[in-house]
């Protein structure tokens, strides 16, 4: 069984993350994507993200009715609490995958935060325990603010998506995923939704119900 990791914040899980996800599994031929919401990002002000229980729901009803399968909530970095490591999340997959891969994990990673892989904790371990699925994001703008970030775990990692990727300088092996970008972010759907505009076709129908059932964002 082939498994890719798509790691984020999901705040809200959108089309774009829908079409990635897709993408991966009939274009890249893996059989299953777990989606793994952070519990505390590391370069985020989690004050402003939503409670990890709706987020996981969101992601939960999304994939029990879409990807006919392929799709599955993994909620290991929220059951962890703490600040959320991608290198702790894979070390935990890998063990608890054992014996059922068919090849190591694949993780998911933007090229807008690519750039700066090599100030993450644990890069190179992160590097030996998954194979490195480049693919293109569209950036969100928004979340650019410098104050939304705070560079909590290498003092110098910027994470405001100012440093462009170049495939060429990458010191890790990856695969470059040539997917198409949809111009849409958590960001600016939250700020619509507050703002009382249509919002309703950015995401994924089981997630737009959830939105407006239990108010989110408003």
């Amino acid at each position: 069984m082939k498994v890719a990791v798509f790691g984020g914040t999901f705040n809200p899980l959108h089309v774009g993350h829908a079409m990635l996800a897709d993408t991966i599994v009939k274009e890249l031929g893996y059989d299953k994507v777990l989606f793994v919401p952070t519990f505390v990002p590391p370069h985020k002000d989690a004050s402003k993200i939503v409670d990890a229980k709706h987020r996981m729901a969101m992601i939960s009803r999304f994939c029990e009715s879409e990807g006919d399968g392929h799709f599955e909530l993994e909620s290991c970095e929220v059951d962890r609490g703490g600040i959320s490591y991608t290198s702790d999340t894979l070390e935990f997959l890998t063990q608890k995958y054992e014996g059922k891969l068919s090849s190591k994990l694949a993780f998911v990673m933007g090229d807008e935060v690519a750039a700066e892989f090599h100030k993450w904790r644990n890069p190179q371990r992160i590097s030996e325990l998954a194979d490195l699925l480049i693919v293109h994001r569209y950036p969100d703008v928004k979340a650019m603010e410098t104050s939304l970030y705070d560079n909590k775990p290498t003092g110098d990692y910027k994470g405001d998506f100012s440093v462009k990727f170049d495939l060429k300088s990458f010191a890790y092996p990856c695969i470059y995923v040539e997917n198409p970008m949809l111009p849409v972010s958590s960001t600016d759907i939250r700020r619509r939704i507050s703002e009382c505009k249509s919002f309703r076709y950015l995401v994924p129908p089981a997630v737009f119900d959830y939105i407006i059932e239990n108010r989110l964002y408003d």
